[in-house]
């Protein structure tokens, strides 16, 4: 029997960092909104991979607009998202049957990411249930505020990315009862049912683009 695999793509940003109207998923990079780069990124590694984009339910229109316009031929399912992060997940996750494989949650304004970075967090999360895209830091790092501080050994932590891959059924059970809605990744709702999360490599060219910078430094990546 064949295993199917998902990918929640979560494009619910509203771009108020990027000083734009324009939600940041539906900027133009390249000539095509973000959120096509990442889908494309995504049907490129597999093509049988199945696709749910989660927006806000007022850009669902929009969405359908620039699909039309940019004739995508990526096959996906679209849905409306909720107030938080987590909602709109559960919002994709209520779309994906039980006999699923592996479920993927992607940012979709994280249009960089590379076939290798989602080949390693996919073949991790086949072995061990769940696999973390992250990098290591590069800068030192600090604990305080302004008036107090403390150095802290960067070496004990991780930029915490996406695609974040889990065992289907682990993480539809673990949104399904977990206890709050204030978390701020999938990883967090997966530890908090008491599942062990595993990292895989990301990269640093794995940028959400969030502000004017991102915006300009993905350009001259996808450039180069």
């Amino acid at each position: 029997m064949t295993q199917v695999n998902y990918a929640i793509v979560v494009a619910g940003g509203a771009g108020q960092r990027m000083g734009n109207a324009i939600p940041k998923q539906f900027l133009t990079l390249r000539g095509k909104p973000i959120l096509l780069h990442t889908l494309e990124k995504l049907h490129a590694f597999d093509a049988s991979l199945r696709l749910i984009v989660v927006l806000p339910a007022a850009d669902l229109p929009r969405w359908h607009e620039l699909v039309a316009l940019h004739q995508c031929p990526i096959p996906h399912q679209i849905t409306a998202g909720g107030a938080t992060r987590f909602h709109s997940v559960s919002c994709g996750l209520a779309l994906i049957s039980d006999d699923a494989h592996l479920i993927a949650i992607h940012d979709g304004v994280r249009p960089l990411v590379s076939l290798q970075v989602m080949e390693r967090a996919f073949a991790l999360a086949a072995q061990q249930g769940s696999a973390v895209a992250a990098v290591k830091l590069k800068e030192s790092i600090r604990r305080g505020d302004e008036q107090h501080s403390q150095a802290v050994d960067r070496a004990a932590f991780r930029l915490v990315q996406t695609p974040q891959v889990f065992r289907a059924a682990w993480i539809k059970k673990a949104y399904a009862t977990a206890v709050g809605t204030d978390f701020t990744d999938c990883a967090s709702v997966a530890e908090s049912a008491g599942h062990p999360i595993y990292l895989s490599e990301g990269a640093y060219e794995n940028i959400k683009i969030t502000t004017p910078e991102d915006l300009l430094l993905a350009e001259a990546l996808l450039q180069a």
